[in-house]
């Protein structure tokens, strides 16, 4: 028989996606989410969307109308430069089928699409524990019974431990983002043209992005041993700053401008999951996302994983037979992610090494003519 009530730990694009997913298909799905409402944290930059993963989850969501009306297929350009400035790459092509939108407006569709009160915020979780038929899931002051628990709930999964011994391991890079309103940094937005750009140096890059409403994000990356990462992360906006311009001394001006401008919003050490991070299946219990598959940003698949991770679990948690499907999922997605988490970790690799801007140019070059 297939499981009923599901408990999703997580609000993010994966776990809402998947709640939408099932509720389309007759289950009663509840989002349990730590935050106390939608803007409690920063949701981060702007997504491409891919076809075949992404943008395919949102058709079979019913949500595809909802996403190309925010969606912007106009900012899907890239460009490339050296420590010294010089554009090597310049590219945008609207037609290349992977248009972006914020995080924080993709979640709000999801959120938008969901039955009221299948999110229950402020949810913070310290035990699951197997209960009569499924699982016991509390918090401070509560509790509820699931017949199946899926732990969408990112990189530092509170559920991944129930199946897997595996951990984040620490990249080795760390990224410092930066806000930008393009009314008062016209020079980033002009340095920026229609999308990404990226810097490369010798181990350093800065990259900014253009997101919708006005807005540009930003990031120096660096790097950095995990003990300093730590240490800087407690400092100061403007100390980091400072430390900032110590390290990308000798750059071009204008690239110089990302850190001399820009609004701090917070330090991000990259951490990844051993590639091929999978676990042995048990009765109503799994991941998706980045609980399941945390890899660096440096392959532009994490959202786009997890999207089409929540298509597979919704039918597989519909079928007639829903454990054996769900064994199924899980060797589907690690194969899948094992891929794309190889490409991460090489292409964050390329970008910071000595010969990092080589390297970079190379791919996008490739890109143009595959």
């Amino acid at each position: 028989m297939a499981t009923q009530r599901i408990a999703i730990i997580g609000g993010g694009p994966g776990g809402l996606m998947l709640a939408r997913l099932l509720q389309r298909q007759g289950k009663c799905p509840v989002v349990l989410e730590r935050d106390r409402h939608a803007e409690e944290r920063p949701q981060g930059g702007s997504l491409d969307m891919h076809s075949e993963t992404g943008q395919y989850a949102m058709e079979r969501a019913g949500l595809r109308e909802a996403f190309m009306a925010a969606a912007r297929p106009e900012d899907q350009g890239d460009r490339l430069y050296n420590a010294e400035g010089e554009l090597l790459f310049d590219r945008n092509e609207p037609t290349d089928d992977r248009p972006e939108i914020d995080r924080s407006v993709l979640r709000q569709i999801l959120l938008n699409s969901l039955t009221p009160g299948t999110v229950l915020w402020g949810r913070r979780i310290n035990r699951i524990t197997h209960g009569k038929g499924g699982f016991v899931v509390g918090g401070d002051g509560w509790s509820e019974q699931f017949d199946a628990v899926v732990g969408a709930d990112g990189a530092w999964s509170y559920v991944r431990p129930l199946l897997s011994d595996a951990v984040p391991l620490y990249e080795g890079v760390t990224l410092f983002e930066l806000g930008f309103d393009v009314s008062r940094h016209p020079r980033v937005s002009k340095l920026t043209g229609n999308g990404k750009m990226l810097a490369v140096g010798d181990n350093r890059a800065l990259i900014t992005q253009r997101n919708g409403d006005g807005h540009i994000r930003g990031y120096a990356g660096v790097r950095l041993a995990e003990s300093s990462a730590k240490e800087w992360a407690s400092w100061s906006g403007e100390n980091v700053r400072q430390a900032l311009r110590d390290v990308f001394a000798g750059w071009a001006p204008e690239l110089r401008d990302v850190i001399e401008t820009g609004d701090f919003i917070g330090v991000r050490p990259l951490y990844a999951l051993p590639i091929g991070h999978s676990w042995k299946n048990q009765t109503g219990l799994t991941l998706l996302g980045d609980a399941a598959h945390l890899m660096s940003p440096f392959s532009g698949e994490g959202v786009n994983l997890a999207l089409a991770d929540a298509v597979e679990l919704a039918d597989a948690l519909t079928s007639t037979d829903d454990r054996s499907s769900v064994s199924q999922y899980e060797r589907t997605i690690c194969a899948r992610a094992t891929v794309a988490a190889e490409g991460a970790a090489q292409g964050l690799r390329s970008v910071f090494s000595f010969t990092g801007v080589e390297h970079v140019l190379e791919h996008y070059r490739a890109r143009v003519h595959a």
